[in-house]
């Protein structure tokens, strides 16, 4: 049975991603790899691990041979508020990455998943329910570099027949992990503030609109979309997907159904405002639900209740986020 490899798999979605493909295929069968060694007890730290730079080409096809690799999900980059403090180690790590690693799938027979986002539209895109197909002119480094990315990925399933999918993935909610660096952390630190300290400064307007989705709704996609039949699909890559859709004031709202006295404020960061501005306020993902039937789970108070009943659940720790 060929085996699957985790790239970035110590991040927000790799930590997550790697432990569903262990629970569903086998502990054995996923390798987990980083630039950094995984903490102790940690999830990607129960089965083989392999430090990888992914701008070493001979680094990933080694990983890959030796361990006779046939599906690569490709997750390390740098996030878009992070992206924006230093472009040029950005488009280093995020192009020369992919390009890479799509070498190596291209000359290893291996199929590949790599995650786009909604970064990748921009101010001239249409904003509310913004089509599968239509412009992208994004005004920031993350956005160029997953506009690119996109199109490489098209451009090797053309030219090479490799099998390249990938998802433009909306703000991403997680229990797990904390977020690295994006646009969208205040939707998993206001829950770290709420339960803590029944208060939380956002660094987005009270009325910013985005698309959001809960991790197991994340996973649940990457792992269907991968699982589909490639005949039924117009699209390979960069397909819209989307579960939920609030401003950071709607979803203070509904954390106070559960936390009646949670306050919220505002201290507007201008970066982040602006990217979160040139973004799409919601996204059509009628595709991704036509041709690979995507469904998501969770809406905005079921994801609500389970992040402060599985929060709730840990040990308490001080976040390093806004407060």
């Amino acid at each position: 049975m060929k085996k699957t490899l985790v790239i970035g798999a110590l991040g927000q979605i790799g930590s997550e991603l790697a432990l569903a493909l262990r629970n569903r295929f086998g502990v054995e069968t996923v390798i987990a790899s980083d630039v950094r060694a995984p903490q102790p007890g940690a999830a990607s730290g129960d089965g083989p691990f392999q430090y990888l730079d992914c701008t070493s080409f001979r680094q990933i096809e080694t990983v890959v041979r030796r361990h006779d690799v046939g599906t690569i999900f490709h997750l390390a980059a740098v996030l878009s508020a992070v992206a924006e403090q230093n472009p040029q180690a950005s488009w280093d790590l995020n192009m020369g990455g992919l390009y890479r690693v799509l070498e190596v799938a291209r000359e290893c027979g291996c199929s590949l998943f790599f995650p786009s986002s909604i970064g990748a539209f921009g101010p001239t895109t249409p904003r509310d329910r913004t089509p599968q197909d239509t412009i992208q002119r994004p005004n920031t480094m993350y956005g160029v570099t997953k506009v690119a990315g996109e199109l490489l990925c098209d451009y090797y399933v053309a030219r090479f027949g490799v099998d390249a999918r990938g998802l433009r993935l909306p703000g991403i909610i997680s229990h797990v992990t904390p977020p690295g660096g994006g646009t969208t952390d205040f939707a998993v630190d206001i829950f770290h503030q709420a339960i803590r300290y029944r208060h939380y400064t956002c660094f987005l307007r009270h009325d910013t609109r985005l698309d959001m989705m809960y991790m197991p709704d994340t996973i649940d996609a990457i792992l269907q979309l991968m699982a589909a039949d490639p005949a039924l699909l117009r699209h390979h890559n960069a397909f819209n997907v989307t579960a939920m859709n609030f401003t950071p004031e709607e979803l203070a709202g509904e954390i106070r159904k559960h936390i009646p006295d949670f306050a919220i404020d505002y201290d507007v960061d201008p970066v982040r405002q602006a990217i979160a501005d040139s973004w799409p306020r919601s996204v059509d993902d009628s595709e991704a639900r036509a041709q690979w039937d995507w469904s998501p789970r969770y809406d905005i108070a079921a994801m609500t209740a389970d992040m402060l009943k599985k929060l709730r659940a840990k040990p308490r720790t001080v976040s390093r986020f806004n407060r």
